[in-house]
């Protein structure tokens, strides 16, 4: 077998793939619609961003991690998705003469990871659950 050659693709990986990233998609456009419709900074785009990121880079890591072992593990990776995402919200936090805006949209993107995260693990009743917590906070 050449180096070079096409891996083979396992259906059941990719339909897990598939499933979990479909799901981060609607939860993530769910808040952000919400976020949307309130005309926040961080809207639909941004929250589907996030979750689908947060979910793909879960998803790679628990898939890698199956094949070869080893470390780091996924909750290495999902503990960077962690500080990444806060990263990202420490960038919609602004000051305006004293006051200070965009802590709950950053709060909401770190929310929107998590419901990714859950995603990205296959844990979907916890995704689900998730997102109507972070839209009863924001209503």
């Amino acid at each position: 077998m050449s180096v070079y050659a096409l891996p083979t693709i396992e259906v059941d990986a990719m339909l897990r793939s598939l499933s979990s990233l479909a799901l981060a998609f609607a939860l993530g456009a769910l808040i952000g619609l919400e976020r949307q419709y309130r005309q926040r900074t961080a809207g639909l785009r941004t929250n589907v961003l996030v979750a689908v990121g947060a979910a793909l880079f879960v998803d790679i890591a628990m898939r890698f991690h199956a094949l070869y072992g080893g470390t780091p593990s996924p909750l290495h990776v999902v503990a960077y998705v962690v500080s990444g995402v806060g990263f990202l919200g420490a960038g919609v936090i602004m000051r305006e003469e004293g006051n200070i805006r965009g802590i709950n949209t950053a709060a909401t993107l770190w929310g929107s990871a998590a419901v990714g995260v859950a995603c990205g693990t296959g844990m979907y009743l916890e995704a689900l659950l998730g997102t109507l917590f972070v839209l009863s906070a924001n209503t």
